[in-house]
């Protein structure tokens, strides 16, 4: 079996279910996998499936919103392989669709937690360990400013104004930043957003992974 530290590795988070869960698939075995979600029998899952193609996972049952826990993460990748060559950012909070003149402030913290603010602790934990041949992936979405989804579509919107700051800043010294846009999936994200479409019609997650991944430089 090959050892991790003679592969790359690649931090997905969100990597539980959905998009996520397919890409970290997609991975292996060409990536060591760290797979990073608050759902620990979801990982586990993922966990059997990359060792069935072949491949290594280390998995982190956390919320990325806690800071202490995401600088443990880094600082444990960065002690035993050194460095991150390609970070997939797959986290996201969807809240329940609302007016704007409804929302709810539960629902409104938690997506500026998942979706904004721990973007921008993760950016720079990440950066130096991505250093300037590493990539980065966030995926856009276009539901900002849409009726009934406001709490999803401006902090989603907040992490992708991040992120193509981010990719203006490095364009000339790395780490590469990608923003892709996936086509419409079965997810359980977007069941919530609209629970009464054909679900058949839509991407398999699997499928755009791989889709997804061949826009990349690997």
């Amino acid at each position: 079996m090959t050892e991790a530290h003679d592969i790359p590795v690649a931090l997905v988070t969100g990597a539980s279910r959905g998009l996520g869960a397919a890409i970290a698939e997609a991975l292996a075995p060409a990536y060591h996998v760290v797979a990073v979600a608050r759902t620990v029998g979801a990982l586990e899952e993922l966990d059997d499936r990359i060792k069935a193609r072949g491949g290594q996972a280390t998995l982190g049952p956390m919320d990325i919103t806690n800071r202490d826990a995401m600088a443990q993460l880094c600082r444990a990748i960065h002690d035993r392989w050194g460095r991150v060559a390609l970070w997939v950012h797959a986290a996201i909070h969807a809240a329940p669709l609302s007016p704007a003149a409804h929302l709810g402030e539960k629902d409104w913290e938690r997506s500026i937690a998942v979706n904004a603010s721990a973007t921008g602790i993760l950016i720079p934990f990440l950066a130096p360990l991505l250093g300037e041949e590493g990539q980065a992936v966030f995926f856009d979405d276009a539901q900002a400013g849409a009726k009934f989804f406001g709490a999803y579509g401006a902090t989603k919107a907040a992490q992708i104004a991040l992120a193509r700051s981010w990719q203006a800043e490095s364009a000339k010294t790395g780490p590469r930043i990608h923003i892709l846009a996936p086509a419409p999936m079965p997810t359980a994200t977007r069941a919530r957003f609209f629970p009464g479409e054909d679900r058949e019609a839509l991407a398999h997650p699997r499928d755009e992974a791989a889709r997804l991944l061949r826009a990349l430089d690997l």
